[in-house]
């Protein structure tokens, strides 16, 4: 008699706790496959330290294989799940396709970015859930703090020294916090014109920062912000972005080169294709996280709406600290399923929260006691420490090291604007030119920014979005390996660069033409390679875009929607390479490091630099 099959569709907190519980449970008597974009798992509440030097990228990650010796390891993301067949779509990281067969499937796909319809959020805003985008949030705020300092125009410097993060939950207050420490410390060795500092601004639409904690820890945090110089701003969102700054709500304006869009999450859409009772865009399921009907579906983290057994009525938050609890006992409920233990309710008691704010400063409530200051600075990182899976003795390493050495302020140049953008579904992956990309993703919220997202162990989710109809975008026209501008170089310029005119799909706005993943080249030599598949964010604890409408998904037969074949992706063209055109014109500046390469249109007549 075969052995059972078990898949697992996502490595976040909950996909990544499921399968280690169920190999040590079930002893080799079952085969686990684990289905993941990336092959590893990232441990989200220290990415802030990532993008203000304090740690390495890998001392965040986990690796799969490693920590996971009896788990199999599928690279790819899911595109549909068939439940009367027991199959599982996915295509890989290099656009191939595969299916998985299951005997029993658990999903914990995790969330994906609320993209709310702000004008130009979409095209200048960046969001802050998986490594590519610490890291361009790394590379993007040197940049700007050395610019501005050899620059001699004042507003210049004023606008490159602006930092706007949007959402003061977990995530954005992090990122705030940390980012001013960062920036002060570089202007020491980069010194601005007389009287100018950077200034960094935190805006929500909730009545306090951290709106989610117990007031007392609020008003740590807060307080925390403004002694390092946070304009903080409750009540306050932002109600257009532009190449050159924002406009707030209240009617004022910011210049800035930087949006980081922090405001929430939702529920991956990929639980909606299946055509099973939701609850918010989640996925009902019982108290023993077993959706009702399907004896063989379970689903935990972010995609489960579980009963809150000491709430009744409630459904618990989508937080880390839920979605690592909640991969245990489904874990546990799954090899009860196969003759191995009991099944057991998820049921849980609130230990307390931490909020690392940077340096020696935290707010904290461990077991319910409020706690500021290096005391909870102590709590926080023990915690961290203690909560992590791996890499411990090389994180505490680096903290040690930050205490005592200057952090490095240098630009790696390793992630660029374009392949990191807000509306990205998979944003543990940075895009690569050339590579069949996901559609990217059109919100069915309405409304203001909500409160913000979680970062991780600590936090809990603002308002969710309902889920769109995924589309396929239109691809590039001149990026590498897409078909060339018509007129490039010194031809029609790029539509949708920052200053130029707005994307087509995107909230107020014309769709993108010039981005990666774009129509098949005519007559390039080196196309790209392969025809892919819409790709799927893995469980992450929270985090990828909207998905906007157009062609319907894959779907379970069990939703009665069927199989629609997606579309095929470039091919290779015969025939010589192109012309590479004249040569550019002589006052024509080198694309920047941000912009993909061709001239780009201002809607004000000026040239635009630097990125959004």
């Amino acid at each position: 008699m075969s052995r059972p099959r078990i898949v697992i569709v996502g490595a976040g907190f909950a996909g990544y706790r499921t399968a280690r519980t169920l190999s040590r449970l079930t002893r080799h008597q079952a085969d686990i496959t684990l289905l993941n974009p990336t092959d590893y798992f990232l441990y989200l509440p220290l990415l802030p330290q990532v993008a203000a030097g304090i740690l390495e990228p890998r001392r965040v990650t986990v690796s799969l294989s490693g920590s996971l010796p009896h788990v199999r390891l599928v690279l790819g993301e899911a595109d549909g799940v068939d439940l009367d067949e027991h199959t599982v779509h996915y295509t890989g990281p290099e656009g191939g396709e595969g299916t998985l067969h299951f005997d029993r499937l658990v999903l914990a796909a995790g969330s994906v970015n609320k993209l709310l319809p702000v004008p130009g959020v979409a095209e200048h805003a960046h969001g802050f859930r998986g490594l590519p985008e610490a890291l361009y949030l790394r590379d993007h705020v040197t940049r700007q703090v050395e610019l501005a300092a050899a620059s001699d125009d004042r507003e210049e410097c004023a606008a490159r020294c602006t930092f706007v993060v949007v959402g003061a939950g977990y995530t954005g207050t992090e990122v705030a916090a940390h980012g001013a420490m960062y920036t002060d410390a570089q202007v020491r060795k980069h010194p601005m014109r007389t009287g100018m500092r950077p200034r960094w601004m935190l805006l929500d639409v909730a009545p306090r920062v951290l709106p989610e904690m117990d007031e007392r820890l609020s008003r740590t945090a807060e307080r925390v912000l403004r002694q390092r110089g946070v304009d903080v701003r409750m009540g306050t969102s932002v109600k257009e972005a532009t190449h050159d700054g924002v406009v707030l709500t209240d009617g004022t304006s910011v210049d800035t080169r930087t949006l980081v869009w922090c405001v929430g999450v939702r529920p991956d859409p990929l639980v909606e294709s299946l055509g099973l009772p939701v609850e918010r865009g989640r996925l009902l399921v019982d108290p023993h996280l077993q959706v009702p009907g399907r004896p063989e579906l379970f689903a935990c983290g972010d995609v489960a709406a579980v009963p809150d057994l000491t709430q009744p009525g409630q459904f618990t938050p989508m937080t880390a600290q839920h979605a690592w609890r909640h991969g245990k006992a489904c874990a546990q409920n799954v090899a009860a399923s196969l003759g191995i233990g009991e099944r057991r309710p998820y049921h849980h008691r609130d230990l307390g929260f931490v909020v690392d704010l940077g340096g020696a400063k935290a707010a904290a409530n461990p077991l319910g006691l409020p706690m500021s200051g290096p005391a909870a600075g102590a709590v926080t990182r023990g915690y961290h420490l203690a909560a992590m899976p791996g890499n411990r003795v090389r994180v505490a390493a680096d903290w040690l090291l930050d205490a005592v050495l200057p952090r490095q302020a240098v630009q790696l140049g390793l992630v660029r604007s374009w392949s990191v953008p807000l509306e990205s579904s998979s944003p543990e992956v940075a895009r690569v030119a050339g590579r069949p990309e996901r559609d990217a993703e059109q919100t069915a919220a309405t409304g203001t920014t909500g409160t913000t997202g979680t970062s991780g162990t600590t936090g809990t989710t603002g308002t969710t979005g309902t889920t769109g109809k995924e589309s396929r975008a239109e691809p590039a026209k001149n990026q590498p390996g897409a078909e060339p501008a018509k007129n490039q170089p010194g031809g029609e310029p790029a539509k949708n660069q920052p200053g130029g005119e707005p994307a087509k799909n995107q909230p107020g706005g014309e769709a993108a033409r010039n981005q990666p993943g774009g129509e098949p080249a005519k007559n390039q030599p080196h196309p790209p390679r392969a025809a892919g598949k819409p790709r799927r964010a893995g469980d992450g604890g929270g985090t990828g875009p909207a998905r906007g409408s157009g062609k319907a998904r894959k779907t379970s037969r069990a939703s009665g929607g069927g199989r629609a074949a997606a579309p095929s992706g470039p091919t290779r063209a015969a025939g010589p390479p192109a012309d590479p055109g004249p040569e550019p014109p002589a006052n024509q500046p080198p694309p920047g490091p941000d912009i993909a390469p061709g001239p780009v249109k201002r809607t004000d007549g000026r040239r635009a630099e630097g990125d959004s």
